[in-house]
This record gives structure tokens, sequence and C-alpha cells, in this order.
């Protein structure tokens, strides 16, 4: 029983989004793994509360992740 847990900034993804997210990881594993695992894969998102999260050493908040993805 496949289990992918994955965590992100909270505030920062829709509930649309997080959906979506869970759709293609599900699809992606049992591309690999066999479409008979489908009924138990399991994926979890779980938010982090903005600025509790750090990446070398700076803390990450959801507005600073927003102007990330406007600069690319």
């Amino acid at each position: 029983m496949p289990l992918v847990q994955i965590k992100g900034i909270s505030g920062y993804l829709s509930l649309e989004q997080k959906q979506e997210i869970i759709r293609k990881v599900t699809d992606a594993v049992v591309s690999v793994e066999g479409e008979g695992l489908r009924p138990v894969t399991w994926v979890l998102i779980e938010d982090v509360a903005s600025g509790e999260w750090g990446v070398g050493g700076q803390t990450v908040t959801t507005e600073a992740l927003r102007e990330m993805s406007r600069s690319n």
C-alpha cells in the first residue's frame, strides 16, 4: 500500500490545486507499481505554517512563494 507524503506552505495552494496534485501523484505511482494499487494508494498533503519552513537557513513564507511563482 503506497503512501506519498507531501508537505507545503499553508495558504499557498488552493484546495483544487491540492486535489490535482493528489490525482497526478496517484497516476504516477500506479504507472510504476500497477493499476491494481490505485484503490490503496494514499497521498497525504500536509500544510506547514508560513514562516515555519526554512531552506538554506532562510525562512520561507507564503508571500515569498507567491513572489517566486510570479517571477517564473
